[in-house]
C-alpha cells in the first residue's frame, strides 16, 4: 500500500468518525432547523463546515460571561424578590399575566411602572433628544450601542458628553467592537473620548494579541441610555448617522428608519441593570446599585403611565427570553398583531404562531423593508413570504431605498414591545438584546399610530405578485434561508 493509498484511508476513517461525533452532539441545544443546516453543511462540505462548525459552532457563550449573568440574575431576583407581580392598580387578562411572569422568572427583571416620554422616528430628533437628556445631567450618564460613529449628525450627543463630564457629570460609554469597526474616523472617535474624559469600553472584543478572542459572531446589539437614573431611552437606533457613514448611501437617497423610545418612572432602574451588569461584564468595575437604582414614586398606568417590563436577552440567557415573549404575545392575539422588523427570519415555533394567528382570523400585518441592505437575511426573510401570505398575513413594504430598521410588535389593543431585537435567528440566539414591553397606559397606542404613519407610504404584497417571481429568486432565497440557520 502506497502512502497515498494510506492518507486516503486515513481520511476516510477521520471523516467518518468526525460525521459521526457531529450527528450526535451538534443536536444539542440547538433548534431542529439550525441542526439541519449545521449538519448538512457538515456533512456535505466537511473541509468548510467541521472549521466553521468549531469557530462558531457554539450555541452559547461560556465561561466568564454566561457565570456574570447567572451571577446578576440571582442578585436581581434578590433585590425585587419583595415586588408584586404587577404593579398596583393594573387588571390585565390571564394570559398577558402569565407572560409577565414568564419573563422575570427567565431575566428576574421585574414589571413596575414607567411613563412613556416620547416616540422618536426621526434620527436628528432621537440625537437631539439625547444630547438633551445629557445636557438636563448632574451625575451619570450612561450610553451602550451597537455602533458608535462620530459625524456630523451625531456630534451633539458628542458634544453633550464632552461637556457633561466637564460639569463633573461620569460618562461612560459601551461600544461594541465589531459593529463599530468598520465606520470612518474610528481611531480618531476613540481618542477623542479619551481625551474628553469619556470612560469608554469595547463590547465582547476581539484582540488575540492579547489573549481576547471569542466566537465573532457573538455580538452586544443592545441600543440605550440612562441619565441620572431617572431619564432613560431604548429603540433601534444606533449612534451613527442614517446613512451609516457611506456616500454611496447619501447619493442614492439610503437611509436608515429607526424607533426608539424615552421613558422616566421606575423601569429606568431595569434598564440601568442592564448596563451595570455589561459594564461589569466589560471592566470588571462593579458600580455600587444603591448609587445608581434609584427608587422612583410609582405611577397609575393610563394615559403615557404604562405597566412597563424590560426584557434583555442574548447569549448569556439560553432559554432566548426575547422568542419566548414574542411567541407567547403573537399567541394571546385575538383581533389584530402588528410586526415591523427589519430583518424577520423567524423559527419555527414564532412562525406557526404567526401563520395560526392569521389562520385563526386575527389580522396580522408585517412592516419589513422593499429592499433590505444585507443580502443573505434579505433573501432568507423573502422565503417565508408566501407562507405568510397564503396564511393571511398582510404584508407592508415600505419602499427602498429607505432601509426599514424599526423593532416592535403590538398585540391587540392590549401590549406593545420595542426595542433592539429583530426577528431572526441571531437576536433570538447570538447577539445580547433589550426589549421593553408596555401595557396599561397610551404606550400601545402610540405604536400603532406609528403603523400608521408606515401604512400611509408602503405597498401592500400580495399572494398573486410574490407567485410571478422567478424561479431563480426563490432558489436563491431557499438558500440563504439555509444558511441563516447556522447558528
Amino acid at each position: 500500500m502506497t502512502w497515498l493509498e494510506v492518507g486516503a484511508s486515513a481520511w476516510i476513517v477521520l471523516e467518518t468518525g468526525l460525521k459521526l461525533y457531529a450527528v450526535g452532539t451538534v443536536p444539542e441545544n440547538r433548534r431542529p432547523a439550525s441542526s439541519s443546516a449545521w449538519l448538512l453543511l457538515i456533512l456535505f462540505l466537511p473541509l468548510i463546515g467541521f472549521p466553521l462548525y468549531w469557530l462558531i459552532g457554539s450555541p452559547w457563550v461560556r465561561g466568564r460571561r454566561h457565570e456574570v449573568q447567572a451571577g446578576a440574575n440571582r442578585l436581581l431576583a434578590e433585590i425585587n424578590a419583595d415586588l408584586p407581580r404587577l404593579p398596583a392598580g393594573v387588571s390585565v387578562t390571564d394570559g398577558l399575566a402569565s407572560v409577565v411572569t414568564m419573563n422575570r422568572r427567565l431575566t428576574a427583571l421585574p414589571c413596575v411602572t414607567g411613563r412613556d416620554e416620547g416616540l422618536y422616528g426621526d434620527t436628528g430628533e432621537f440625537f437631539a433628544a439625547l444630547s438633551g437628556a445629557i445636557d438636563a445631567a448632574t451625575d451619570h450618564v450612561h450610553l451602550e450601542f451597537y455602533i458608535v460613529a462620530r459625524d456630523a449628525e451625531t456630534e451633539p450627543v458628542f458634544r453633550a458628553m464632552f461637556e457633561a463630564v466637564g460639569r463633573g457629570v461620569q460618562v461612560r460609554l459601551l461600544l461594541d467592537h465589531l459593529g463599530s469597526r468598520k465606520y470612518p474616523g474610528r481611531a480618531q472617535m476613540q481618542q477623542a473620548l479619551t481625551d474628553g474624559g469619556v470612560q469608554w469600553r469595547h463590547m465582547m472584543p476581539i484582540d488575540p494579541l492579547r489573549g481576547r478572542w471569542r466566537r465573532p459572531d457573538l455580538r452586544n446589539h443592545r441600543k440605550l441610555m440612562v441619565v441620572d437614573g431617572t431619564v432613560g431611552f431604548v429603540g433601534s437606533h444606533n449612534l451613527i448617522g442614517a446613512a451609516y457613514g457611506s456616500a454611496a448611501n447619501e447619493k442614492i437617497g439610503r437611509r436608515w428608519k429607526d424607533l426608539s423610545m424615552r421613558v422616566t418612572g421606575d423601569v429606568v432602574s431595569s434598564l440601568q441593570s442592564v448596563f451595570l451588569t455589561d459594564w461589569f461584564t466589560e471592566t470588571g468595575e462593579l458600580l455600587d446599585r444603591t448609587a445608581y437604582l434609584l427608587d422612583q414614586p410609582d405611577l397609575l398606568p393610563g394615559d403615557r403611565a404604562n405597566a412597563m417590563q424590560v426584557v434583555p436577552s442574548g447569549p448569556g440567557f439560553p432559554t432566548e427570553p426575547n422568542l419566548r415573549m414574542f411567541t407567547a404575545l403573537v399567541s394571546l392575539a385575538t383581533e389584530k398583531i402588528s410586526i415591523t422588523s427589519p430583518y424577520f427570519v423567524p423559527d419555527d415555533s414564532l412562525l406557526a404562531a404567526i401563520t395560526s394567528a392569521a389562520y385563526r382570523g386575527v389580522r396580522v400585518e408585517l412592516f419589513v423593508g422593499e429592499q433590505a441592505d444585507q443580502f443573505l437575511v434579505g433573501h432568507a426573510q423573502r422565503s417565508y413570504y408566501r407562507a405568510l401570505l397564503t396564511a393571511g398575513v398582510v404584508i407592508h413594504l415600505y419602499p427602498a431605498p429607505t432601509v426599514l430598521h424599526g423593532k416592535y410588535l403590538t398585540v391587540d389593543d392590549e401590549v406593545g414591545v420595542i426595542g433592539s431585537s429583530n426577528m431572526d435567528f441571531r437576536s433570538f440566539g447570538l447577539t445580547y438584546e433589550i426589549m421593553l414591553m408596555g401595557f396599561g397606559g397610551s404606550m400601545v397606542s402610540r405604536l400603532q399610530a406609528n403603523d400608521d404613519e408606515y401604512r400611509a407610504v408602503c405597498r401592500e404584497l400580495t399572494l398573486q405578485e410574490w407567485d410571478a417571481q422567478p424561479w431563480y429568486s426563490r432558489y436563491i432565497d431557499n438558500v440563504c434561508r439555509l444558511t441563516a440557520a447556522l447558528m
